[in-house]
């Protein structure tokens, strides 16, 4: 662990508004020495920040054992039994669940039906599969691994599913198919059809090695966005590039996220008292640790930063003024002025509306699942990709990037940096020496997923779905 510069009180108080502060307040020491310019101008001129990590010779690897291949072939001629999945939450919600029924259906050797997507109660979506990914595709890709139909046969139309709406945290394929199959072992020899809802983090992350190649696979080559939406997507990109490389920012500032956090925004007492009274009456919305403060949060790095801190963040790592930066998510709580500190140092700052063409977004405009896919596209596709908190989106995102090559991924260090961020102290060159130590293995290297249980395969695609010349292929 890094020595401390500093002596820091975790008993401190925060900045009550830390995005409140004028463009002067935001610097953090009253003058910058020659040598501290230097440092700056050396960072930018160098392009260090648009240089790519060593992937390590690494590249995506689904060698099938012998035994998976010869298990497919009866599996995709099964006729009697279909799994029905309907899955909820947002787009990347919905997305991981999607990789999960295949597996499970996999697990169970049933057909799958077309996942149902459940209309989003929060956005009021109501996009179906085929609006979203490439069904075709979909079908195509895994037709050697689990039949996939649009809909029920015939023969299955009068069949009652047998519901399951308690599937357990992270079952195990073991568990899956003694309690499933269990359930509808008097149908077996019939037509069965299972329904399963709820499957959000329900299938163990840790699965054998076969079932992890097919989880990848689902994700990174199945689940191809819809024609429409990835000509899109790839139009936002090209206008980006245009004029050279181009960071993605996934802000997560929006008012339901500051109040699931539990953390506070910092920008007025309006705002912060806002969300203190939303959790308050909506205790249930708090997605976990309801028994800690705030501070207790903020110092854990259990929130997400807000615009003065993802500022200081990019400068401290080298990020060029010129940074063209495109930023995807909602609309954050306090509109454009919750954003001033990080648009008042990056002039070139993006979204999708700002890049489209006149009624190029009109047809998606009130679907948050489609607006979401292009924000998806177009952060896969940068140069340097950075989430300003953890989520679905930037898990999935992460995972995308390093099997395509490990590309730059920025991940905030935000429990170590804390310390040196609430010091006003510290010499401007010296705070981004330390930040960039603290960052320098966060930046999308190559990282084995074994190396901590309970990790997803689909985040950290190595060992199972990529190798390289010191890695051995299964096929057993």
């Amino acid at each position: 662990m890094m020595k401390m510069l500093f002596n820091f009180d975790p008993s401190m108080p925060f900045s009550q508004y830390p995005c409140s502060v004028s463009e002067d307040n935001a610097v953090i020491s009253t003058g910058v020495s020659s040598s501290e310019l230097r440092f700056e101008a050396k960072i930018e001129e160098n392009g260090e920040f648009w240089k790519q990590p060593d992937g390590m010779g690494y590249r995506p690897c689904l060698d099938f054992s012998g035994k998976y291949r010869r298990e497919s072939g009866e599996i995709v001629k099964d006729r009697a039994n279909y799994l029905m999945v309907v899955v909820s939450g947002g787009m990347n919600q919905q997305r991981n669940q999607i990789v999960d029924a295949v597996v499970i259906a996999r697990i169970l050797g049933a057909a799958l039906v077309v996942p149902i997507l459940q209309k989003n109660v929060i956005w009021g979506d109501e996009s179906e599969f085929a609006d979203i990914f490439d069904m075709d595709h979909f079908k195509n890709v895994l037709a050697n691994d689990v039949r996939i139909v649009s809909s029920l046969p015939s023969t299955h139309l009068m069949t009652r599913p047998v519901e399951e709406k308690r599937t357990p945290l992270h079952a195990s394929p073991e568990w899956i198919r003694s309690h499933y199959l269990r359930r509808v072992t008097s149908l077996i020899a019939l037509l069965c059809v299972l329904l399963l809802r709820g499957l959000d983090s329900r299938l163990s992350k840790d699965l054998p090695s076969d079932l992890q190649k097919l989880r990848c696979k689902v994700a990174f080559d199945a689940l191809r966005f819809a024609p429409r939406i990835l000509e899109l997507g790839n139009k936002l990109t090209e206008r980006m590039r245009s004029k050279g490389p181009y960071l993605a920012l996934h802000l997560r500032m929006e008012k339901d996220v500051w109040v699931r956090t539990g953390c506070l925004p910092g920008l007025t007492h309006d705002y912060d008292e806002m969300i203190h009274n939303e959790r308050k009456a909506r205790p249930e919305l708090l997605t976990s640790r309801s028994n800690m403060t705030y501070h207790d949060r903020k110092l854990k790095g259990l929130c997400p930063l807000n615009s003065l801190e993802v500022a200081r963040l990019l400068k401290a790592l080298g990020a060029p003024k010129s940074t063209r930066i495109y930023w995807a998510g909602g609309v954050p709580l306090g509109g454009k002025e919750a954003l001033l500190p990080l648009t008042s140092k990056f002039a070139h700052f993006y979204n999708k509306e700002d890049l489209a063409l006149p009624g190029e977004l009109e047809a998606i405009a009130n679907k948050a699942s489609l607006l979401a896919a292009v924000d998806y596209i177009v952060s896969e596709n940068s140069d340097v990709f950075m989430a300003s908190h953890g989520g679905n989106m930037g898990r999935a995102i992460q995972g995308h990037r390093a099997y395509a090559g490990h590309k730059k991924t920025i991940i905030p260090n935000k429990r170590h940096m804390l310390p040196y961020f609430m010091n006003s102290s510290i010499p401007e060159a010296e705070f981004s020496k330390v930040i960039l130590e603290l960052h320098q293995d966060s930046m999308g290297q190559p990282e084995l997923r074994t190396s901590k249980d309970g990790r997803d395969v689909t985040k950290y695609p190595i060992p199972e779905c990529m190798c390289n010349g010191t890695t051995t292929r299964s096929s057993a």
